[in-house]
Order: C-alpha cells, then sequence, then structure tokens
C-alpha cells in the first residue's frame, strides 16, 4: 500500500482506487505534492513536480531559487524563505526571526497506525492500513518535522498529522502548525464547504474558486455553528454519481482554518489545520508538538463516493466503544417537554407513559442541580437539589429502571455560573483577562481546562453523580464558545497555548469517562451542532445534530451532515408542535420518518401531545426496530435535495449485500395539478428482483421489480395531498 522508489526518490501510497505520490527532489531535498487522483500501476509521476523547467531547482539555478520555492509543490510548505503561498507552519526565534526550510532526512514505512498523544485519531490494524513517516528537518533552526502518512486498504482515505520536535538548545515559538497540504494544478474547480448558525448548522454551499485565498474557520475555541472543518475542491461537472472532488475534514474540535489558494501560476494550495489566530507555543529544547489529524479522500465518482469513504472510515476506524455496532436506546429529554420546571413527581409520570409505549430511556435535562431554575445560577455546583429530585437521585434512577427504563442525565462540565457556589470560591478558574471586564454568554463563563486542579475537579464532579446511580447515558453540553482568551495558570508567554490546551483538557476528561464507565453511551452536544465534528465522534458515537428538530428544518441540517458523517452519529428526535425553534407545524408521521435518519428519540410531553400522535408511538418505535441496523450500518445516498430544488427531500439507504433498502421520500411543498415524481434509485443489485412496499401507506400495493428497472426507470411517488408529507419505502430482495 506504501512503497519507496530508491531510484526515483518516490513515495507512492495506495489505496484501493487512489494514488497519492511524494517525490524528493535535488540535493538539498526538498519534498514535493506529484500526484493524488486515481489508482496508478506506475509511480514514475515526478516529472509532474515541472522540476525540469524553469525556473529549475537551485542547484541548477540558485539565482532563482526564490522563484523556484514560489512555484514548487511542496508537500509541506514553509513561510519566511520565498515562498509567498499560505504556509502550513510558522515559527518565531529565540533571537524574533521566522524563516524555516525543510529538507528530506529519513522515512519510515510500516504497518498500522500509531496513536497521536492526547488527541483523537482514526486507527487500524496490519492488516488494515499502512503507514509512512517521512522526516525533515531545519537544522538552522533546530527543528525535525515528522509527516505522518496513513492509507486504508478498505476505503480510499489517507489521513495526515504532523509531529514537531525541537532539536536545537534554544526554545522557538510555532506560531501555526497546519496538519496538510496539497499543491496541485487548478483543474477550475468549484469550493464546498458547510456554513450556518445556531439551528440551522452544515448547511452546503458551493461556489466558484477564484484566485486569492479562501477559507472557513473557527477561532471560537470549538469547531462552531457558524463553519465546519471540511473542505472540497471539486470539478465543475462533479454531481452526485460523477466528477472529481478533493475533500479534506479535520479530526479536531477547537479553532481550525480550512482553506484554498490560488497563485498567480493557477496552482492551487489546500490546507487545513489549527487556526493561528491567538495561537503560540512554546518549544523548548527537546520538547515536541503533535498536531490533529486531517483526513483527506478523493475520488472521480461524485458526492456519493466522497460520502461513503468518509462513512465507512468513521464507522470502523474512528469510533469506540460499546455502541460502535450496537443499536442505541430510544430516548425521550424533558427539556423541551419541562425546560426547568420539573421535579420528580412531573418526571415520572412521563416516564411511565413513555415506557408503555416502547420507549427505553428518560434522559433529565438541565434544572437538576444547584438552585438552578433558570440558565443564570448554578453552572459547576454539580450538587442534586433534592427539593426538585425528592428522595433523592438514585431513588429517581430506581424507579425509572423499575418501569424498565434506562436513565439518562445531562450535564454542562466546562462551565461556570458567576452566581454559583464555585465560582464564589475560585473565581480565578474561569478564563478571563485580568482587569478586563468578562464577556458573560447564557451569563456563564468557561472554566479554565488546562488547569489540572480545574480539570480534575470536574471529572470529580461528573463521575461522583455517575456513581451514584445507575445512570447509562450522559449529554454533554457546552452552551457557549471561548472569549477572554487568558489563563491564570498559564506563565505569559505560554497564553497563546490556552485555546489548544482547552481542547486537549476536554478530550481527556472524555476518556477519563469513558474509561471508567465503559457501558455509558455519552452524546456530545455544543448548543446544538456546534461541536459535531471527527474529534468528538472519538469518545461519543453519537452527538446532538442541532437545537431546531423542526423536521423541514432538519432536512437541510441532515444532509449536510450526513455528507460527510454516518446517519448512526447524528442526535435527531421527534419533537412536539408548534416547533419550539421555529413554531411551524408538521405531522407527526413525518417528523417520525425524518428522526428515523438518526438516533432516533422523542423531545416532548409524552402525557400531553395529542391522543392521535400518542398513538403513534408504538408504530414508531415498530419501525425503528425494524430499520435501525439497516440505518445505522448500510451505504447512504443522495437522491434529491430540499436544499436545491426547494421542493421534496429524499435519500436511500442500501444493506452491504443489496438485499434490503430503505428510500425516505419527502414532499415539502405539494403542487397543483402534477402527477406522482419519478426518482431513480441507486446502489442496488441490478440481477436482484425486489419487492417494493410503501411502509406507512399500505393502500398502495406492493410490487416487484429488477434493480436495473429500479435504478434506470425508476419509481413512482404518489403527489401526496397536503405539505409536509413523507414517505417510507422498503426494498428487500
Amino acid at each position: 500500500m506504501i512503497t519507496y522508489n530508491e531510484k526515483q526518490r518516490t513515495f507512492k501510497l495506495d489505496t484501493p482506487n487512489t494514488s497519492y505520490v511524494i517525490g524528493i527532489v535535488d540535493e538539498e531535498g526538498f519534498i514535493g505534492h506529484a500526484y493524488y487522483g486515481r489508482r496508478l500501476e506506475d509511480a514514475d509521476v515526478s516529472y509532474l513536480m515541472r522540476t525540469d523547467e524553469p525556473p529549475f531547482v537551485p542547484s541548477r539555478n540558485n539565482r532563482e531559487r526564490c522563484s523556484f520555492y514560489d512555484c514548487f509543490p511542496f508537500e509541506y510548505p514553509t513561510g519566511g524563505v520565498g515562498d509567498y503561498r499560505e504556509s502550513c507552519i510558522s515559527i518565531r526565534t529565540k533571537g524574533g526571526h521566522t524563516g524555516a526550510m525543510l529538507s528530506y532526512v529519513s522515512h519510515e514505512i510500516f504497518d498500522g497506525k500509531p496513536k497521536l498523544e492526547g488527541l483523537p485519531a482514526t486507527f487500524g490494524d496490519e492488516g488494515e492500513c499502512t503507514t509512512l513517516r517521512l522526516v525533515c528537518e531545519d537544522a538552522i533552526v533546530g527543528m525535525r518535522v515528522e509527516l505522518l502518512y496513513t492509507a486504508f486498504n478498505d476505503t480510499d482515505v489517507i489521513t495526515r498529522s504532523v509531529r514537531v520536535t525541537n532539536t536545537g538548545k534554544e526554545h522557538f515559538y510555532l506560531t501555526k502548525v497546519y496538519s496538510a497540504c496539497l499543491d496541485m494544478d487548478n483543474q477550475d474547480f468549484d469550493m464546498v464547504t458547510l456554513h450556518g448558525s445556531w439551528a440551522r448548522e452544515r448547511c452546503i454551499q458551493r461556489k466558484t474558486l477564484g484566485f486569492g485565498i479562501q477559507n472557513v474557520s473557527s477561532f471560537r475555541g470549538e469547531s462552531s455553528h457558524q463553519d465546519h472543518p471540511f473542505l472540497a475542491l471539486v470539478s465543475k461537472n462533479a454531481n452526485q454519481e460523477s466528477g472529481e472532488i478533493y475533500a479534506m475534514n479535520f479530526v479536531y474540535s477547537g479553532n481550525f482554518r480550512a482553506q484554498a489558494e490560488v497563485s498567480q501560476f493557477d496552482y492551487v494550495r489546500m490546507s487545513m489545520g489549527i487556526h493561528p489566530e491567538n495561537f503560540c507555543w512554546k518549544l523548548e529544547s527537546g520538547e515536541s508538538f503533535q498536531s490533529p489529524e486531517v483526513v483527506m479522500v478523493y475520488t472521480d465518482k461524485g458526492f456519493d463516493a466522497m460520502t461513503s469513504s468518509f462513512h465507512r472510515l468513521y464507522r470502523k476506524h474512528l469510533i469506540r466503544g460499546e455502541y460502535k455496532d450496537r443499536k442505541r436506546p430510544i430516548l425521550i429529554n424533558n427539556w423541551e417537554a419541562t425546560y426547568f420546571n420539573f421535579d420528580t413527581d412531573k418526571l415520572l409520570p412521563i416516564a411511565r407513559e413513555a415506557s408503555k409505549l416502547g420507549i427505553e430511556m428518560l434522559v433529565m435535562d438541565d434544572g437538576w442541580f444547584g438552585k438552578r431554575s433558570s440558565d443564570d445560577c448554578s453552572l459547576g455546583d454539580w450538587k442534586v437539589n433534592e427539593d426538585k429530585i425528592k428522595g433523592g437521585l438514585k431513588h429517581l434512577v430506581d424507579e425509572v429502571n423499575k418501569l424498565g427504563m434506562k436513565f439518562g442525565i445531562w450535564f454542562e462540565p466546562e462551565m461556570i455560573s458567576p452566581d454559583s457556589d464555585l465560582y464564589r470560591a475560585h473565581p480565578d478558574w474561569a478564563i478571563a483577562i485580568p482587569n478586563r471586564t468578562a464577556t458573560q454568554s447564557r451569563q456563564q463563563y468557561v472554566l479554565d481546562l488546562s488547569r489540572n486542579e480545574v480539570a480534575d475537579y470536574v471529572y470529580e464532579a461528573v463521575a461522583s453523580v455517575l456513581r451514584s446511580a445507575n445512570i447509562e447515558y450522559v449529554k454533554w453540553d457546552m452552551n457557549r464558545q471561548l472569549s477572554d482568551i487568558g489563563s491564570f495558570g498559564l506563565p505569559a508567554d505560554r497564553q497563546g497555548e490556552l485555546y489548544h490546551r482547552y481542547v486537549l483538557a476536554v478530550y481527556g476528561l472524555q476518556e477519563r469517562l469513558t474509561s471508567e464507565f465503559p457501558h455509558l453511551l455519552l452524546e456530545n452536544c455544543s448548543g446544538g451542532g456546534a461541536r459535531f465534528d471527527a474529534g468528538m465522534l472519538y469518545y461519543s458515537p453519537q452527538i446532538w445534530c442541532s437545537d431546531d428538530t423542526d423536521a423541514i428544518e432538519r432536512l437541510k441540517i441532515q444532509e449536510g451532515t450526513a455528507l460527510i458523517y454516518p446517519l448512526s452519529t447524528m442526535g435527531a428526535h421527534i419533537s412536539d408542535c408548534p416547533n419550539h425553534a421555529i413554531g411551524r407545524n408538521t405531522p407527526f408521521e413525518t417528523r417520525g420518518i425524518v428522526a428515523l435518519a438518526g438516533t432516533f428519540g422523542y423531545e416532548l410531553d409524552v402525557t400531553k401531545i395529542p391522543q392521535e400522535d400518542r398513538e403513534m408511538i408504538p408504530q414508531q418505535v415498530a419501525m425503528y426496530h425494524k430499520f435501525n441496523d439497516l440505518v445505522r450500518e448500510g451505504d447512504y445516498y443522495r437522491i434529491a435535495s430540499y436544499s436545491q430544488n426547494k421542493s421534496f427531500d429524499c435519500w436511500q439507504i442500501v444493506s452491504g449485500d443489496k438485499a434490503k433498502s430503505l428510500v425516505t421520500f419527502v414532499q415539502v411543498l405539494n403542487r397543483p395539478n402534477f402527477k406522482s415524481r419519478r426518482i431513480l434509485l441507486k446502489g442496488l443489485d441490478p440481477d436482484k428482483r425486489y419487492t417494493v412496499s410503501f411502509e406507512n401507506n399500505k393502500d398502495i400495493e406492493e410490487k416487484v421489480y429488477s434493480g436495473d428497472t429500479l435504478m434506470k426507470a425508476g419509481i413512482l411517488m404518489p403527489n401526496p395531498w397536503g405539505d409536509f408529507k413523507a414517505w417510507l419505502i422498503y426494498l428487500e430482495a
């Protein structure tokens, strides 16, 4: 899967359908990018680096060294010496100098994949992947840089990360460390990104890539609602089934920058890594810095193939724990049912009614601790309020367990309220700039988790609650972003490390939590979907997708999320109407069908909803149990996009053996005087014959078609009466 040609001085990394070629040129050992694309049999493509053209390599034309630097396709470019495009690494020496240049030193190729110290990352055993460690250095600075590449043999993915070590005698500062770069010819690309805000996360945006720098980024301390650590450069003709795509996704939950730059020579530099804003990491002699991982995907078969590569990688090589390949319990969360106005006497009737209907878990959300009856106090005081939780937490949990239900609980461990016992005792534990009025958001501050004593307090506060009762699920929330970046625990020359140290501390806390409580189902959340990223998936197999639970709004949100992430990771619930985020009324049946393309649960007071809706819950529960294995494990195909056509949405899931398939069709807005819609299915075996049944409309007769017919001629979707109607179609060979 990874080979080195000593004569040509080239490395070739192969996945099932792609090749990636790196070349070493000139006597100075410049490391260049030669090729990334469809799989090659011949690795001799070093000519693509154009070193036999002016300005030539420095050993041949040293008078134009600067011109060489400014056009050579560097594998990991540096700054300050003549390459005026965006660099991947920047430093500042003790003397204040910033220039750097890397030269090849050595390499190592081995089976399997090493862990990244303190960071989430994909994993693979021997036989599943092969790794290249490419070592280069700047001897003047005293800096060794290890470029780590892993090629997987079961999916078209290459992962990359970087480790920087100070091999000199004096300290220096890292002011930028990206994790991956891709230099290539511009092919008249479009740029695809995911944008949004609270309650409308990860909406797909596609625009023409022009000259100059175009990027998406976050320096909010998390991956954010607003932009997402994903970037794809796609050919103009790229659609779901065809066209070239170069994609990067960041396995990181903090500040990031994903960028494409078109240079004066019409070359493209695509890069991704930690955002350099307010980043400055001091490296003493002998110390190292490990960058997070970037996942790279190439395909010439369109977005469906790109999505398949990401989904396969994350399901098999990123998500861990007991629920990695398991059906998740159907839960009911009391947040939209009660908000802060609840106690044991209100929760237990909800649980009793829910258990009768087949719901399997009660989750107690915000408001159970301290004096928390509104969002303006008590964060950090993780002690049960027994005026509300009468008889104590264990009593409540035991009563829920007697109903045959599991019990889950909400925490916001990273936060502290100004009105809390914790803040009154330790005001210096909040992230803040001395003598500056701190910025509140949701009337709360952020704890400085970079301090060990703070992280230890947080962990013990959460763990002690979990040890006190049979709690089997935790919703880990984060309802504000970071500001006023200052730590009372870091010296002046390390304040620029706070953002990254904070993320490392969150990872450390969740690693401790899942290690002590291996049976726990952890679901991450950040004001909805502000930290829905690959880094969090390493610790929790599912993430709350968005606080907007409206079924129609969720079509765009879940489409953008599923572009990269498996359906099994998307927290999706059926909520009450009018919807609490936007006030829309949608049929209860449609809400259930849309939520089926995720983890599936309820966000309402089951004792107060209309009887007609309540009677539908056992049917929805049965639907979940019938189809969840297929939804969780199957291959996902996008058939139509409501965000593009403004009328209807459609997606399909096909089992690995192509014996089963589930098609979801949502008619958003009805049309007068129109006949049925024809849709073409995907991913089926053309030689199999499939029984086609409309699961939620048994009046439509079951019919049998060949897979070939279903994919070429399609099936007809009836034009339903009214808006916001959905069909669920099941195919079985």
